[in-house]
């Protein structure tokens, strides 16, 4: 059977959510300040419950900061340096050009960790039992990210004839995967599920990080897959593989490695 593009949803968001005079307030930033508004919510939980480490809750507030940063200066980078690296040492002044877009996941979990190392060291706190508390914080964002890359209606999949496929209007009136949806579902919804479950028991310090980046990893491998290529994302011909597919095996193999060193640490509740 032919499928035309009146059989499939066709994507007509808007990606600005108010116009404030000549200020457009966008969904994507919106969906950041909802993540860190999710992000802070859960860290007063566990601050609450004991379960933070954190001296008091203004600490709490210097961490979402120190965050914030790790998360912005992070995914720019990555997003520069992993994906466009000759554009962008020929035009460096254009790393600063974020509201043109791009952002790298991989590079705001670099970001984070430098930025989360720096701030266990002043507030004198176990640096992987925050890392294990924040990855948990961090996980409803990492949804909501995704549902601004659909409202977007960027990162979009390959053509495909599946019930569900979206036709994405500013592309070609092709229906594709909704990838940025698989992601949502899979990067927030169902690793928050399985960090929930795995915190719910006595564990080892750096074993929450390992279970995320793990999961993390495994997911982002497979929906890759459903990604529409381009000359930015592609990886070298020889791996078969997205650029974004070999960065995960890479915290994949950090996932595995952070297993087995919390396998040397002690328990915690």
């Amino acid at each position: 059977m032919t499928h035309t593009a009146q059989h499939f949803w066709v994507h007509h968001l808007s990606p600005v959510a108010i116009q404030l005079g000549p200020l457009p307030v966008r969904w994507y930033g919106l969906m950041y300040v909802l993540g860190f508004l999710a992000a802070y919510l859960l860290l007063w939980y566990r601050y609450k419950k004991r379960l933070l480490g954190l001296p008091s809750k203004e600490a709490i507030q210097d961490l979402l900061f120190y965050g914030f940063c790790g998360v912005l200066i992070g995914g720019r980078l990555g997003a520069c340096f992993f994906y466009e690296p000759l554009y962008y040492l020929s035009n460096p002044l254009q790393i600063f050009a974020v509201w043109k877009g791009g952002m790298s996941s991989h590079g705001g979990f670099a970001g984070v960790l430098v930025a989360l190392w720096l701030f266990a060291r002043r507030q004198h706190v176990p640096f992987w039992h925050l890392v294990d508390n924040v990855v948990i914080a961090a996980t409803p964002g990492l949804f909501l990210g995704r549902i601004g890359n659909f409202i977007n209606g960027e990162l979009w999949g390959k053509v495909t004839h599946v019930r569900w496929a979206v036709v994405f209007p500013g592309i070609d009136m092709q229906p594709r995967h909704p990838v940025q949806l698989y992601q949502a579902c899979t990067e927030g919804v169902l690793l928050f599920a399985i960090l929930l479950m795995a915190s719910s028991k006595k564990r080892r310090c750096a074993f929450l990080s390992g279970v995320f980046a793990l999961c993390y990893s495994v997911f982002r491998i497979f929906t890759e897959a459903f990604r529409e290529s381009s000359a930015v994302l592609a990886g070298p011909g020889w791996a078969h593989l997205t650029k974004g597919q070999l960065y995960s095996i890479a915290t994949l193999a950090l996932g595995i490695g952070l297993l087995l060193y919390s396998r040397t640490q002690r328990e915690y509740p």
